[in-house]
Formats: C-alpha cells, sequence, structure tokens
C-alpha cells in the first residue's frame, strides 16, 4: 500500500486517509522508515475501511457561497443554545467560537479556549452536532484523547459512541 510521509516535531505515529483516498502517515523526525511501514500494517484494516468510508461518503464538496452562508447561519443557531447549556453543566468556559470551512474535521479546541467547527457540521442530525460540541467542550478541561478525557464526554454523553457513528454516514 503506498502512502505519502509528513514527518515534524511530534511524538506519535497518526494515520489519515483523505477525502481523495491518499494515506498519510505523520511521523516523528526521527522514526525509521520500517517502524512507519510496521504501523502501517498494523493499521491496514482500519485504513481500508476508511477508504471504503471516503469512497461512499456523500458529502457535496463545493457549496456556492449562499449555501455556505445559509449552513453557518444554521449551524451558530443549533449550536449556540447547546454550548450555553453544556458548558454550564460541565463547568467549562469557552472564550469564544467560530464556525469555519474545515474539510477534514468537525471541531477543535485551541489552548485559548476558542471553539471551532465546520459548517459542514450542520448536515449532520442535531445528535451529531450535540456531539461534537460536548466533545470540544470537553477539551477545555482535558487537551487531548485519553481515557480521561473520554470519560467526561461519556459522563455527559452516555450515548457518545453511537452519536459519533453519526458523523461516519456521509
Amino acid at each position: 500500500m503506498s502512502y505519502e510521509i509528513i514527518r515534524s516535531k511530534r511524538r506519535s505515529l497518526c494515520l489519515q486517509v483523505k477525502r481523495d483516498g491518499t494515506v498519510v502517515v505523520r511521523a516523528p523526525l526521527r522514526a525509521s522508515e520500517k517502524v512507519i511501514n510496521d504501523f502501517v500494517t498494523k493499521h491496514i484494516d482500519w485504513i481500508i475501511s476508511k477508504k471504503e468510508l471516503v469512497k461512499n461518503a456523500h458529502i457535496p464538496e463545493d457549496f456556492s457561497e449562499n449555501e455556505i452562508k445559509e449552513l453557518k447561519a444554521r449551524l451558530r443557531e443549533i449550536i449556540t443554545p447547546i454550548l450555553e447549556h453544556y458548558s454550564s453543566i460541565m463547568g467549562v468556559y469557552y472564550d469564544r467560537f467560530s464556525i469555519n470551512s474545515a474539510k477534514t474535521r468537525f471541531g477543535s479546541c485551541s489552548s485559548k479556549k476558542t471553539l471551532n467547527f465546520s459548517y459542514r457540521l450542520a448536515l449532520f442530525p442535531y445528535e451529531a452536532i450535540e456531539y461534537v460540541c460536548v466533545h470540544e467542550l470537553a477539551h477545555l478541561k482535558e487537551m487531548n484523547h485519553s481515557n480521561r478525557f473520554w470519560s467526561i464526554v461519556e459522563g455527559i454523553l452516555p450515548d457518545y459512541k453511537d452519536r459519533k457513528k453519526l458523523l461516519k454516514r456521509g
């Protein structure tokens, strides 16, 4: 299987399957070719399933400026009360949130307590949007995806795994 390697000052290996099916391995600067190849081989089933998911995705790539504006407005209306509700329950504070045009992730959380959401999230069911909001708010307590992080998410949304699956259905 062919893949692209991107080396950086990171500590661990990471896999990504792009929308065009390209496999990308993000690797520490000193990771050997053998270590990288073994990592890819170990995760071959995951890669194949992601490639299949990308191939079958039905989310449009391109929207008109007007459609993007409408999706952003719709998402802002949905997200605002969700963030207010769950930030209160979770006892976390975010500085602000914005809606962007990210293609590879639905949400992110910066160390400056800024939450970002892709307008594409507006294409998914409410339960999925709610999950992404809680996921990003949980990062205000735990800036990683450790067991502690997932415990925070599960404490708020016990069915988060089912909600997360909704995002995989393009």
